[in-house]
């Protein structure tokens, strides 16, 4: 792949990162901290909410991170996948066990794990070529 490409992607995935951080955090924040937010939100499940809305904040970092070639990016998407990946686990479990659980957040978690695979994907590949992210 060209040199150009290659930063594009990269500067695609940080700003992906976050966007999604900020989204994450304020998706979050209203649901837990706004009791009217919280109410029409349904059956959420607090851990999977928590999780996720501080993981909000190493999204930003990892974005900005990726964006300006830090090395400690590329570890830190592959942690943020990492803890998703177990988060979702840990949701399934819940499920199986008779949790209560809305269908929004089975989808929620099914993309946020795809968006995070991938710019972690990339991030990888991005420090391969040029042994820096």
């Amino acid at each position: 792949m060209k040199i150009k490409n290659k930063l594009v992607l990269t500067w695609i995935s940080s700003l992906v990162a976050i966007i999604f951080g900020l989204m994450t955090l304020r998706s979050g924040a209203s649901t837990l901290f706004i009791e009217e937010t919280r109410a029409a939100a349904g059956d959420i499940v607090p851990f999977v909410l928590w999780i996720n809305f501080i993981l909000g904040f190493a999204y930003i970092a990892a974005g900005a991170g990726i964006l300006m070639g830090k090395s400690w990016a590329k570890n830190l998407s592959l942690a943020i996948v990492g803890i998703t990946l177990l988060n979702y686990a840990a949701f399934g479990i819940h499920i199986a066990m008779g949790g209560l659980y809305i269908m929004k957040t089975v989808k929620a978690m099914a993309v946020r794990s795809l968006i995070w695979m991938s710019i972690a994907y990339q991030t990888v590949r991005a420090a391969k070529s040029k042994n820096q992210i």
